[in-house]
């Protein structure tokens, strides 16, 4: 492994002077060269095992691999052999999960293709296996692109896409939704357009959806005259529909071209936290924006590092969140070298750190991060090695509470079962918290109210035997787990 090192930032806004330390373990490659290496995606399944996709532009293809505790599977090829996929290095494929549930959206090759179309794939057993791809888009003679997904409360994939009609123009972001477990997917609505009447998104920069509880969060790239700044478009409503929409970045970027770079986003609380690059300034720079969703209005925008000597560009940077616990990536150029620098806080509401750190320096395209319980993950496309590689670490967990529910995690044992079903939290669940059981259809097949306990109990023997999911629905959150009745 290159020799790391640390940089001073000079930070505002929510970049304080917060520190906590990652213990890093040794960096390592995913899989040999042959598999591809384009534009990687990481999530972690229930237990906290990293989940890797990521793309490969010379067969069209997108590849899938996991930790199973000492080492990640050899990749496997998710796509049918019909069904060729769009992958580059700053676009691709997209992963969410929620426990071991897992969602891999992609786009048909050739993209503007009116008959190429965006297909899901689906695990329910941590990737194990996956189903058959199923088409999201019905979008008649229009053509789409560059599909994200994200994973409601329920464990419901919500994808969104850029629509174009058939001649490619009028670009738009649309978000379909899927109630049955990704077997089938409403008709979409749209999210985007609300900086103006001649608004249009910037059709080549891939964009962001993100969820909690039934709040979604649509985030793009506008161009409203040639001012391509971040916007998002909010729905309250679990993606049914986007009553609203603001802009999340003031830099009011002037730009001729498309410049290929989309927004990432978490949302805490009542706060989405957005990261993007920006040339507003006059240079490629890397912001964090902090949105509220209450109040649909921006609330600050700072530059990930201010002054850095040898700084020449900023690029394609993503976030993730665990609890409290924020991580930010990105790619930059310093003294004409590519780094991998990560800003990493185990409580957010004490603010990002005043120094970043490099996971990696030199052969960095892009990079994506995870969070999990005190682990940090890291993956980024190699060019030089042809290889994606993977970094992980530790960190101490934090005690502060950013919402009123601190569960993260609930067990359910046995499973299979066919009486009595146990379920253990790891904190006392709040008083009058909804327990519901639903059918692999969505139906709701039981229900009852939940006292605050770390352990309670459900009979489950009047069930026909099959696959259920178990919902815990407090007043912000909604936790999921599948059983198996017999």
């Amino acid at each position: 492994m290159k020799k790391l090192l640390l940089i001073m930032c000079l930070c505002s806004g929510v970049l304080a002077s917060a520190q906590s330390k990652i213990t890093w373990n040794m960096g390592m490659n995913i899989a040999i060269k042959d598999f591809g290496n384009m534009h990687p995606r990481i999530t972690v399944d229930g237990a906290g095992n990293p989940l890797v996709i990521w793309g490969k532009m010379s067969d069209a293809s997108v590849y899938f691999s996991k930790w199973n505790g000492s080492m990640f599977t050899t990749p496997v090829k998710l796509n049918p052999t019909w069904l060729t996929v769009a992958s580059a290095s700053w676009m691709g494929p997209d992963i969410a999960s929620k426990g071991d549930t897992v969602y891999v959206v992609v786009k048909q090759t050739p993209e503007s293709d009116t008959l190429s179309h965006i297909y899901i794939m689906s695990s329910f057993d941590g990737g194990v296996t996956f189903a058959a791809p199923v088409r999201v888009d019905f979008i008649a003679d229009s053509v789409s692109r560059f599909p994200t997904v994200t994973v409601d409360g329920s464990g419901n994939p919500i994808v969104a896409f850029m629509k174009f009609n058939s001649k490619f123009l009028s670009s738009r972001w649309v978000v379909a939704k899927s109630t049955d477990y990704g077997k089938t997917f409403s008709t979409d609505v749209k999210a985007s357009g609300y900086s103006g009447a001649k608004a249009e998104v910037c059709d080549c920069c891939p964009g962001a959806i993100i969820s909690s509880g039934t709040t979604s969060s649509l985030l793009y790239r506008d161009n409203l005259s040639d001012i391509r700044d971040i916007w998002t478009g909010i729905s309250t409503t679990n993606s049914t529909s986007f009553q609203s929409g603001f802009a999340i970045d003031n830099n009011k970027w002037k730009i001729y071209y498309c410049p290929s770079s989309g927004p990432d986003g978490i949302i805490i609380g009542d706060s989405i936290y957005s990261v993007f690059m920006s040339a507003g300034s006059g240079n490629e720079r890397t912001y964090l924006s902090t949105s509220s969703i209450s109040n649909s209005s921006l609330k600050s925008v700072a530059n990930l590092t201010g002054n850095v000597t040898g700084l020449s560009q900023q690029n394609f940077p993503r976030i993730a969140s665990d609890g409290n616990a924020m991580a930010i990536v990105w790619k930059q150029t310093v003294s004409g070298n590519s780094q991998l620098p990560i800003l990493f806080t185990n409580d957010i509401a004490k603010g990002l750190p005043s120094m970043y750190e490099l996971v990696d320096v030199n052969d960095i395209t892009n990079a994506d991060v995870a969070i999990h319980r005190g682990k940090v993950f890291v993956v980024w496309e190699d060019d030089n090695s042809g290889t994606i590689k993977f970094r992980s670490g530790t960190y101490p967990t934090s005690t502060t509470s950013v919402t009123e529910d601190t569960i993260r995690h609930f067990s359910i044992y046995p499973s299979p079962v066919s009486g009595l079903l146990t379920l253990q939290f790891d904190t006392e669940i709040p008083p009058n918290s909804l327990l519901k059981i639903s059918n692999e259809l969505g139906e709701t097949v039981l229900s009852q109210i939940l006292n605050d306990s770390m352990i309670a109990t459900v009979n489950i023997e009047g069930l026909v035997n099959g696959v259920y999911f178990i919902h815990i629905q407090t007043v912000n959150n909604i936790y999921i787990q599948k059983f198996i009745k017999q």
